[in-house]
Formats: C-alpha cells, sequence, structure tokens
C-alpha cells in the first residue's frame, strides 16, 4: 500500500518499518518495468550516529508524492521525498546528506546523528513515436527499437500501422495526428518523429502535438515543406516560439539518401538530445 506523507511526524519518531516492506518496494518495482511508469529508490546508504533508519532503508516514491517505504518520517522524509520528483523529473541520480543535529540552522531532525540517501531515478525506456509509417518511418521504427526505445507507431491509414506492415512497434495507433495527444500520454521522455505523406497533414497534426511536453519533435521534408506548414499554422493562430519547438529538416546532416540512412541521421539527432551531446566528429 502506498502512503502519503505526513509532516506532523518527526525524523526519529519512526524506528521501524512493516516486515514487508521490501518486499513490497520489490514487487512496485517490478510492476513499474511491467507498466513503463516512473518513481524514484531511495536508499540509506550511511547513518552514523543517532538516525531514524538503519543502512539499507528504502522507499520508493512516485510522481504522485505516494511512497512505499521510508527512510526516517518526518522533515527528513519531506526532503528526500521533494528531492525524488526532482530525480524523476530531471532523470538525475542524487546523493543526499543530512546531519540530524539542530533543525534552527537547517537540520530536518534532532537525533544527532548523520544521515546519507541515495535517490536513484526509476524510468521506462524513453518513447519514439513514429508519426507516418511510410518507407522513412519503418526504417526510424526498426533502428529505435534496436536501439533500445520503447517505439509506438501512429498512422491514419490503418493499412500501414499494423504489426504485420510496420513490424517491431510496442504500440500501434491508427488514428488521425490530431487526436494522438488525446490517447497516447506523451511526457519529457517522447520523441516525436514526424514522417507524414505531406505538409496538409502535418498543418492538421502538428497543433496539439506542439502543445505536448515532448522532448523532441521533429518533421521530415525539404525547407520548402516546412514553410509551408510554418505558413499554415501561423495561419491557425499558433505563435513563433511554439513553431519553433520543430526540428525540420529532420535529422544531423549526413547526406543521407535512403530511408535506411534516414532513419540514422534522425536517431543520431535524438541520441544527440537525449544525451546532451554536441554532435560534432570524436576528433579534431
Amino acid at each position: 500500500m502506498r502512503a502519503k506523507y505526513n509532516s506532523s511526524l518527526r525524523g526519529c519518531d519512526l524506528q521501524y518499518a512493516p516486515l514487508n516492506s521490501m518486499t513490497s518496494i520489490y514487487q512496485a518495482l517490478s510492476e513499474l518495468e511491467k507498466n513503463n511508469q516512473s518513481a524514484a529508490l531511495c536508499t540509506v546508504t550511511k547513518s552514523e550516529g543517532s538516525t531514524p533508519r538503519h543502512v539499507g532503508s528504502k522507499m520508493l516514491v512516485y510522481p504522485d508524492r505516494s511512497f512505499i517505504g521510508t527512510v526516517g518520517g518526518g522533515e527528513l522524509e519531506n526532503r528526500v521525498i521533494k528531492a525524488a520528483l526532482d530525480s524523476i523529473d530531471n532523470a538525475e541520480p542524487q546523493t543526499l546528506s543530512y546531519s540530524m543535529a539542530d533543525p534552527s540552522r537547517g537540520d530536518p531532525g534532532v537525533c544527532g546523528g548523520q544521515v546519507e540517501v541515495f535517490v536513484e531515478p526509476i524510468l521506462p525506456p524513453a518513447t519514439v513515436i513514429v508519426i507516418g509509417a511510410g518507407h522513412v518511418g519503418k526504417a526510424v521504427v526498426h533502428l529505435a527499437k534496436w536501439l533500445g526505445f520503447r517505439v509506438v507507431v501512429n498512422d491514419d491509414r490503418a493499412e500501414f500501422c499494423t504489426p504485420e506492415s510496420t513490424p517491431g512497434a510496442d504500440e500501434y495507433y491508427p488514428i488521425k495526428m490530431g487526436e494522438l495527444a488525446e490517447e497516447l500520454k506523451i511526457t519529457k521522455r517522447s520523441y516525436l518523429v514526424v514522417t507524414s505523406r505531406g505538409s496538409g497533414v502535418d498543418a492538421e497534426g502538428l497543433p496539439s502535438l506542439l502543445e505536448s511536453n515532448a522532448a523532441y519533435i521533429g518533421v521530415i521534408g525539404s525547407k520548402r515543406r516546412w514553410a509551408t506548414t510554418v505558413k499554415a499554422l501561423k495561419d491557425l493562430g499558433i505563435k513563433d516560439e511554439t513553431i519553433d519547438k520543430v526540428h525540420s529538416p529532420i535529422g544531423l546532416e549526413l547526406q543521407a539518401e535512403t530511408p535506411q540512412e534516414i532513419a540514422v541521421s534522425i536517431m543520431a539527432e535524438i541520441l544527440m538530445l537525449q544525451n546532451k551531446a554536441t554532435g560534432k566528429p570524436m576528433k579534431g
């Protein structure tokens, strides 16, 4: 069972957790992986002197602030929960160190000891959402899956949006592009690859996607095609700063021609952004 933080507890009051708490945490971790969900695992890695919990104590924090297990209760736990939410949001682990001596100087308790907590974000694989299952779209699906991404395919042509026509994806959405944001949760770990069949489809479908939290929106096509789409989006009242979220032409400059080469260009750009890399040659 998940709990909600109770600020009325002091950091030294909680000395034990239910006997099945570790089992519950490990079961919950398995469920996270099965359901492609996020959380942060918080583990006491150092405990000196009088502290509320021993080394190895764990707490699993969910994005809605609910949690399983405990690292000590009270203000200590409240601070760890806040840090856990940050780690889920920015996908970065962190080590927290606290002195439990003097709340007047900012300490989270009065036990007298010192405690260290390692916060590890548990995140599902990032998702590549391929919109348009033509030749390039199929190649992107294949490469993205090989690279370890979760892959979703969307195409309003139902015959293209099937495992038989476009193998390798985890989910298929045979609906219009403009309906996708209503049916699929798009997060900061979603990378949208628009390989549709034309500017008209893009102009109609992009507005709702531009309002999403997607980490990346790339649209295939020439500069001229994108200019046509931009004009249509502006005619719909879409602001410049919103349109500027889009990467188009899509991918890194590789002089790519075949669908497979274009897929490499696209996924190279996504990896560059995901890993906060430069895309520059390793030599020089």
